[in-house]
């Protein structure tokens, strides 16, 4: 019952279509959860994009308007914007959730610090903070495990995965010997970034694990994401009811831990500072 869209996706169409959904099936308000988000451009004005008090005010109130909704659920920020004052963007968020517009607060495509910045303002002001940050995450992109995802489970702020299967590539249409699965998005749209030489590596062993359990690698995929510690939930896109049906079963998946270290180890990060000290000095401080 959680539904992720942005302002932005298709020029606002996104959002117009999901109030109609909404509207057509008749389910009640309380039983669904809806995100979007502000930041993108929206317009050829030059306050039509970024995270200005104005904009996040005129973007609430068009996202609102579109989905048919009295209030959002959960507002993200949709990336940095360096041009407006931090302070600015958060005044302009304490009056969205103020005015009752907008629940939850939750902040996207930001590094570490950013965010601990932000809510370390808005803690200072007694203002809303971010609860949820949306990241780039997949068993094939890691890079959140650096900084973002350590931060994030000691400041209790939910991780949300968009593109866990990294726009496709891990869902096992893709191969050395053939790029182009015939009716992907990757197919015309090579997005997000990935290093396909290790990806088709963890492909084979998602491969082999998918065999034993008679599920997809997709499933295989999505399940190593969500049982990531800090992770809440993770965005899944579907062209097909049958494509949405099978990428859910993927909660279902038990992995063993045999299973998940062979996952852990094929996809693992290489060694980057200061991470490589610190952990070098813990043996001192932790002998074995």
């Amino acid at each position: 019952n959680f539904i992720d869209t942005a302002n932005a996706y298709s020029e606002g169409l996104s959002e117009i279509l999901l109030g109609k959904a909404l509207k057509t099936i008749g389910v009640s308000r309380q039983q669904v959860v809806i995100a979007t988000k502000v930041r993108l451009r929206m317009g050829p004005g030059a306050n039509q994009v970024g995270l200005s008090r104005g904009h996040i005010a005129d973007s609430v109130n068009d996202s609102l308007q579109r989905l048919n909704l009295s209030h959002i659920d959960l507002l993200y920020i949709h990336g940095v914007d360096p041009v407006t004052p931090l302070e600015e963007t958060m005044r302009g968020l304490e009056d969205v959730v103020r005015s009752g517009k907008v629940r939850y607060l939750g902040i996207s495509n930001h590094p570490a610090w950013m965010v601990m910045k932000a809510n370390a303002y808005a803690e200072k002001m007694g203002w809303v903070k971010f609860v949820a940050s949306q990241n780039y995450y997949s068993i094939a992109t890691r890079d959140i495990e650096r900084e973002i995802l350590p931060m994030a489970i000691n400041e209790d702020v939910s991780i949300m995965p968009w593109s866990p299967l990294a726009g496709g590539f891990m869902s096992g249409k893709y191969a050395r010997n053939k790029e182009v699965a015939g009716n992907s998005r990757r197919d015309n749209f090579d997005f997000p970034p990935i290093n396909k030489d290790k990806a088709y590596d963890i492909i084979d062993v998602m491969a082999d694990i998918a065999k034993k359990h008679r599920v997809s690698v997709a499933v295989v995929a999505l399940n190593w994401v969500v049982r990531q510690k800090g992770v809440t939930s993770t965005i899944i896109g579907a062209k097909t009811i049958d494509q949405l049906k099978e990428n859910l079963t993927s909660v279902e998946l038990k992995l063993s831990d045999t299973e998940m270290r062979k996952l852990d180890d094929i996809s693992k990060l290489s060694p980057e500072y200061p991470g490589w000290m610190i952990q070098r000095q813990l043996q001192s401080r932790f002998p074995e």
